[in-house]
């Protein structure tokens, strides 16, 4: 079976090691004789999966004992509600928020809905291009969080340093790049991230909440939507998505056992990256980055050709190469290329060929 490269940005590509192994055991579990897409989620066997998923992700951002892990539904989405729901309660509380995109937008306005917000920067002006400096940032420090999207799957924006806010609790929307590389896990009090883009398929989103912000949550949500209760019940309020979970803890201990960590796991997509964006900014002008050279992401490459007729062509071409999933999105237009973890080095270094070569004879 010929596999092609799949740059979609999610949900995105899976380390083939893992496609396999959950291929292999898709039938029968080893020694259950039952499918893990028909196994109970109160089985002793998914009560270790569950462990060993929150066990192999503390390891992996080095999360220490005063942080929480729960497994939910529903999406970023979901938790753009949820946030607010729980921690924007107060009388006169309000939150601030700082939108470098498409989604970081989509998040402040569920928020408006649960409470009392603030636009603590908006790069919308420039068609969401660039990230703040410090000085750009117009924060609350009486704020009751501080959200913002730590890399922008649309615009191709991506934080590589967290923004400073003082001592309210930062809250990030970590699903374009959770587990990318290495985090100051300490700097965060929230931190969510969907699934399928870098930790495993759609259906299961993860996070990672500290003590004192949990404390803050109120009890007057309802329950399917209180970190409390997805805390206190370890992840199983209901019946949680048992096959995404499965793929998760396979995920993770790849990037633990197969990739070397975070750390390795960086270090391979900055390659990656370089790759591509030496491509760009060696060509003369025919490719033309969509985000500032500053804020360019390592997991979503942007950028545009000449014309739309040269770019359907592009498409065309790198699709006859096996390089597929490469339209940008309609607000941006242009070629995005989603270079996520399980992404090889050689699915890259293909397309910068290709690019090259493309340039070249258009």
């Amino acid at each position: 079976m010929q596999r092609v490269y799949n740059f979609s940005p999610g949900p995105a590509v899976l380390p083939l090691s893992v496609l396999e192994e959950a291929q292999r055991d898709l039938l029968a579990l080893p020694g259950l004789g039952v499918s893990v897409l028909e196994i109970g989620h109160r089985t002793k066997w998914f009560e270790k999966i569950l462990a060993t998923a929150s066990a192999n992700l503390r390891a992996l951002l080095s999360i220490p004992d005063n942080y929480k892990i729960v497994f939910l539904q529903g999406g970023s989405r979901l938790q753009f509600s949820m946030v607010p729901m729980n921690l924007l309660h107060a009388p006169e509380s309000s939150a601030d928020y700082i939108v470098t995109g498409t989604w970081g937008q989509t998040a402040a306005q569920e928020a408006q809905r649960a409470g009392a917000t603030s636009i603590a920067y908006t790069a919308k002006a420039t068609n969401f291009d660039r990230l703040p400096s410090e000085r750009d940032l117009k924060l609350n420090p009486e704020a009751a969080y501080v959200h913002f999207t730590s890399n922008e799957t649309i615009q191709g924006v991506q934080f590589l340093e967290e923004p400073a806010v003082g001592k309210v609790p930062l809250v990030c929307d970590a699903s374009s790049d959770f587990l990318c590389r290495p985090l100051p896990i300490e700097r965060y009090g929230l931190l969510y991230a969907c699934a399928q883009k870098n930790a495993g398929p759609a259906g299961v989103t993860i996070a990672v909440i500290r003590d004192d912000v949990l404390a803050q949550c109120t009890d007057e949500v309802p329950t399917m939507l209180s970190y409390r209760q997805y805390v206190e019940h370890d992840s199983l309020l209901n019946t949680p998505p048992v096959f995404a979970v499965y793929i998760v803890m396979l995920v993770t201990r790849w990037l633990a056992d197969e990739v070397g960590g975070l750390a390795r796991m960086r270090t391979l997509n900055e390659q990656k990256a370089k790759l591509l964006y030496d491509a760009i900014d060696s060509s003369e002008g025919f490719y033309k980055g969509h985000a500032r050279p500053d804020c360019r992401s390592l997991m979503n490459v942007t950028y545009r050709l000449p014309n739309d007729d040269v770019e359907t062509k592009f498409l065309a071409a790198a699709q006859d190469r096996g390089l597929h999933y490469l339209k940008g999105h309609r607000s941006v237009g242009g070629i995005r290329a989603s270079i996520y973890n399980a992404m090889p080095l050689a699915g890259a270094e293909a397309l910068a060929q290709f690019m090259d070569e493309f340039r070249k004879r258009a």
